[in-house]
């Protein structure tokens, strides 16, 4: 049973539509006690940094959420600014992050020589995957995914990094550290790209 989590951010609809139109079993969870079902977790989010981690907790979701991650071993697919709340923190507030893959968030560093000079980075773009990562195969490679976001998830390990797109410079666009892993992009705006990346999830 996938559980996507619904603390107030996130295109929880859109997840939950994909995967009734895969016939994959799932539930919208806003409750901690309706995590004790769950055999995989979709944390999603958008906006600011702060503002996610402070809704996060707010809805009573955190502390269920470290204790079947952390401790139970449930896998996780953080996507967009859920991504980015699995490192330690972000340079975009003060709030601290999850911290469970060891990492800050910077802003996307823009060359005054660049064509792509515009923040934020908005639109489809393609990404290179690490060979070998279940996540991450079978898309269309020349049509990408969709991203929207201003700050990039900076892994202190490379290893960490499965994924990485260019938007002024390159930047790590897909993360995993166990059974733990996150993407920058919308999946659930990806068209065919997305839909695959979301049965990944469930069938990896």
């Amino acid at each position: 049973m996938i559980a996507i989590l619904d603390y107030g951010l996130g295109n929880i609809k859109a997840f939950a539509n994909i995967y009734n139109s895969l016939n994959i079993a799932h539930m919208i969870v806003d409750r901690p006690q309706e995590l004790t079902h769950a055999t995989k977790i979709i944390l999603p989010g958008v906006g600011a940094f702060d503002h996610a981690m402070q809704r996060l907790k707010a809805s009573g979701l955190a502390e269920p959420l470290h204790e079947h991650v952390v401790d139970g071993g449930v896998p996780v697919l953080g996507i967009c600014v859920g991504m980015q709340m699995l490192a330690d923190g972000s340079e975009e507030g003060s709030e601290t992050g999850l911290g469970w893959i060891p990492g800050v968030v910077r802003k996307i560093k823009i060359d005054a020589n660049s064509r792509s000079r515009l923040l934020p980075h908005m639109g489809w773009n393609m990404i290179f995957p690490r060979e070998s990562e279940p996540l991450l195969t079978g898309f269309d490679m020349e049509q990408g995914f969709y991203f929207l976001h201003s700050y990039q998830f900076c892994p202190h390990d490379e290893a960490h990094a499965i994924a990485h797109a260019n938007y002024a410079s390159e930047f790590v666009c897909a993360v995993r550290r166990d059974h733990i892993a996150g993407v920058q992009f919308h999946p659930e705006k990806s068209h065919h790209n997305g839909v695959r990346l979301l049965r990944n999830f469930a069938e990896s």
